[in-house]
């Protein structure tokens, strides 16, 4: 690297410090969703769950992406929390972000989210659900290349410059992106290893980032590194390279086996998932206390349970663990907290993050061309309609092909809405016609589609299926448009009471 380059990457790494000095210390909390559990249910859970009835504190939530009224009426309740948000849809890791998804729309409906509950920071896992005209019902990781972490950081100068711009007009401070590392569900491609790969995105763009460690557990796991190293040593190589001072929050949720059964081979270890309503393994708070312990861990601001989809009882009892545990962790903020003024002039670092995104609007370049194209391969090898699957992080050769035939057919007829359950009659009519439901897997991956609106994958499935069956029984398809409307119905419903939870509203 040059000097103008080091000169740039010093500009990086001191606006983020300038950032992230504004963020109060939040201490332990937990990272929830309004609907399931019932938010109010788990705090009145927590209020009373302590040893002796003493109550549990929780000094922040982190609150998934849901309807408004239901975060407006989260802040009402309770004015003094600090609360911060969980975005989804804006899929900084793809290169048509902004040409090829509902990007203003999203970008809009997330700064009023934020505005609402007045977050310091907005994460956002470093994944897609959507991909090429492709759709998913959950993350898939990023292409770990050079050009795709480029990419990466450019879009998130970009979210980051118009969320500064918008707080600049309203008075609002805006809040810091954070990255979150993704987890791997059975595999990952790329030349680069997952920590090379936000060591690049964090030298490009002064974005702060949330350590997942059941996330980082699946690295382990699936890019093959415990065939020649236990946990705790590739935990120390790793973080030797992940940009821990970029590090704000930390993530701890459940593992588990897919529901489908999936079951390891002798001697290779449980094929364990992240799972946030599964129990939290003891293996991870063991790699909370490694991690806490590393020096480089200047700037984490607060550590979070994630407990969406998990019963009451079992959050109170782990929540009750974690505080016994990790109750004298301070944080480890050695830059210190300023005020800070409401609006600031932009950094040689906002500047250098302008000047890129100013690019974008020039169409895509050549690199960008040929990351599009290799994104394209990437949705088409995983929903198998394309075959060799290229430079991959060492995965088992199982890996891909246990995805293919069980993972993703399984998120398209069951996850987020049984198929069965959800169109009743129409179902019944497709087994009198002889036509297997499975066949709907194949018409969702047929061609690609343009993504129209944002991202919500219960509607998106209600659509597609009114859809195909118009096509294979048009006798059904009144039928099948009857049951789609009282399923909208319902879903709108179930999404704007905060009282009131919906599994599909996670989606």
């Amino acid at each position: 690297m040059g000097w103008e380059g080091e000169k740039e990457m010093a500009a990086v790494d001191q606006e983020f410090f300038r950032r992230v000095s504004r963020i109060p210390h939040h201490g332990l909390g937990l990272s929830v969703d309004v609907y399931t559990p019932d938010l109010f249910e788990l705090l009145d859970g927590l209020a009373t769950g302590g040893a002796g009835g003493r109550g549990l504190a929780c000094d922040y939530l982190e609150i998934f992406k849901a309807a408004q009224p239901a975060l407006a009426a989260v802040r009402r309740r309770l004015p003094n929390m600090m609360l911060e948000y969980h975005a989804e849809g804006l899929w900084v890791t793809q290169p048509d972000l902004t040409t090829g998804y509902p990007f203003e729309a999203e970008l809009a409906a997330t700064s009023a989210q934020l505005q609402t509950l007045g977050s310091s920071w907005m994460n956002h896992e470093c994944a897609a659900k959507q991909m090429a005209g492709y759709s998913f019902g959950t993350y898939l990781p990023p292409l770990f290349t050079p050009a795709s972490a480029e990419v990466t950081a450019r879009h998130i100068g970009l979210v980051q410059d118009r969320l500064d711009r918008q707080g600049q007009d309203s008075g609002w401070r805006s809040p810091l992106f954070l990255l979150e590392l993704p987890p791997l569900t059975y595999f990952g491609f790329g030349d680069l290893s997952v920590a090379e790969f936000f060591r690049l995105v964090t030298e490009r763009t002064p974005c702060g980032l949330v350590l997942d460690l059941g996330h980082l557990w699946t690295i382990h796991r699936y890019s093959n590194a415990w065939r020649d190293r236990g946990l705790r040593e590739f935990c120390a190589d790793f973080l030797e390279v992940f940009p821990l001072e970029r590090v704000v929050q930390i993530h701890v949720a459940g593992l588990d086996e897919h529901e489908s059964g999936a079951q390891a081979t002798e001697g290779r270890g449980p094929l364990w998932i992240d799972a946030h309503g599964a129990p939290i393994p003891d293996v991870l708070f063991e790699m909370l206390a490694q991690v806490l312990a590393h020096p480089r861990l200047q700037h984490v601001k607060g550590i979070a349970l994630e407990v969406d989809n998990k019963s009451v009882p079992v959050i109170v009892q782990e929540f009750c663990r974690f505080r016994g545990q990790f109750s004298r962790w301070k944080g480890a903020d050695r830059q210190g907290q300023e005020p800070g003024r409401q609006n600031e002039a932009p950094s040689r670092a906002q500047a250098v993050a302008r000047e890129s995104v100013a690019g974008t609007g020039r169409g895509p370049g050549d690199e960008s061309r040929a990351l599009l194209g290799q994104y394209d391969r990437y949705a088409r090898l995983v929903t198998g309609e394309a075959g060799d699957a290229g430079p991959t992080l060492g995965m088992e050769p199982e890996a891909l092909e246990f995805y293919r035939r069980t993972y993703f057919p399984h998120e398209i007829l069951h996850w987020g809405g049984e198929l069965r359950e959800m169109f009743p009659e129409t179902c019944r009519q497709l087994d009198r016609a002889g036509l297997a439901l499975e066949t709907f897997v194949r018409y969702w991956v047929r061609e690609p589609r343009p993504a129209l609106a944002p991202y919500d994958f219960f509607l998106l499935k209600v659509e597609r299926f009114v859809e195909f069956v118009r096509e294979v029984l048009p006798a059904a398809a009144q039928g099948a448009e009857r049951e789609a409307a009282e399923l909208r119905g319902a879903y709108q419903t179930a999404c704007e009471p905060v009282t009131h939870g919906a599994d599909a509203c996670r989606g």
